[in-house]
């Protein structure tokens, strides 16, 4: 008799896995187009100084503005990183648990849970995967997993991008 696969861990929401999460989840773009925001808004504040008599405070308000936003594109990573450590949810507890019906993670804060029909697609990264759903996406770490459950949502994966296609 076959019994069903079930696998069940706990791991830290710490700096480590942040950071993991997003070098293999996001895709970043240093193009001007990436820019456009913080250069309207630069433009359009400066353009506002120098050419009208409204509140200068106004005006020097939307320049900086545009200067944050320039910082937020050119250090995306650390400036995600550290609003996830600023976050509730930071240096929590998580159990995940892959079964047969689907991948839950659970933790004082998050009780997410996703069927396997209802995941879109599985995406093997260098260091994990990433599960797309009708909610977004989320990451999972290889780094929690033991060779049994990789090569179960390897499995997997390879069913749910089949019927996808």
């Amino acid at each position: 008799m076959i019994s069903e696969f079930t696998y069940s861990t706990t791991f830290i929401l710490d700096k480590s896995y942040f950071t993991e999460c997003f070098e293999q989840s996001v895709d970043v773009d240093q193009t001007w187009q990436a820019y456009f925001k913080a250069i309207f808004f630069s433009v359009f504040g400066g353009l506002l100084v120098i050419f009208t008599p409204i509140n200068p405070y106004v005006a020097w308000f939307l320049f900086g503005i545009g200067i944050i936003e320039a910082l937020s594109v050119y250090y995306q990573k650390p400036w995600w990183v550290t609003r996830q450590m600023l976050g509730k949810a930071s240096k929590s507890e998580v159990t995940l648990t892959i079964d047969a019906k689907g991948i839950n993670s659970h933790s004082f804060y998050v009780d997410d849970s996703y069927d396997w029909q209802d995941i879109s697609k599985m995406t093997a990264t260098d260091k994990g995967w990433i599960i797309q759903h009708s909610n977004g996406k989320n990451y999972i770490s290889a780094r929690f997993l033991n060779a049994q459950a990789s090569q179960y949502i390897q499995d997997k994966a390879q069913e749910i991008n089949k019927t996808a296609t």
